[in-house]
């Protein structure tokens, strides 16, 4: 089986811009990127990227990453290799949180965070509202757009509802899934192909 035909079935058909999904390619065997998920949070030609992980959850509550934080039973991602003891997070609350960017309709990141504990503290949000991060991926100038023309990611169209409700293990499965029968392919290639 050629490896490289069963992988670059086709270039990428959507552009990379902010509010898209990159999935990595199947055989990506980096601790970071391996069956990653990553929302493009900011994407310029002349600036960079920024994207956080979506699917790998982290085996510890926000509570015992951050002690000084109201208690709030909110899952923790890895949101990539950069600044992981640094804390980021999205959220669907919008102008609610003053100073947070919207990323795609429904879906902002930052914001004041001392409104966010005020939320918290008085119970007028909960876990599906708010996700959390510890670290972010990040790009420099044009290194995303080489690594694309390299097939080394697939963009595609995201939901908030997919970002925030799908399953962090099922994750990547569900969205290569939904680039149609092209890439079905991917999923049957085991996560470890070298030990095969």
């Amino acid at each position: 089986m050629n490896i490289n035909k069963l992988l670059h079935i086709q270039s990428n058909t959507l552009t990379a811009t902010k509010g898209k999904v990159l999935l990595s390619e199947p055989l990506m065997a980096d601790f970071y990127f391996g069956r990653s998920v990553v929302l493009l949070v900011e994407h310029e030609e002349t600036e960079g990227s920024f994207g956080l992980i979506m699917n790998k959850k982290i085996d510890k509550s926000l509570n015992e990453i951050v002690k000084d934080f109201p208690l709030f039973e909110a899952p923790v991602f890895l949101g990539g290799p950069v600044q992981t003891n640094q804390l980021f997070y999205l959220h669907t609350l919008g102008d609610l949180i003053p100073n947070s960017l919207q990323v795609m309709n429904g879906l902002y990141w930052g914001g004041d965070m001392e409104v966010l504990q005020s939320m918290i503290e008085t119970g007028v949000i909960n876990n599906s509202q708010v996700r959390f991060f510890l670290g972010y991926a990040g790009w420099e100038t044009k290194q995303l757009t080489n690594e694309l023309k390299r097939n080394s990611w697939l963009v595609s169209d995201a939901s908030v509802s997919a970002l925030f409700r799908t399953k962090s293990q099922f994750m990547w499965r569900h969205f290569v899934r939904r680039m149609g029968t092209n890439y079905e392919k991917w999923l049957k290639l085991p996560e470890n192909y070298s030990l095969n």
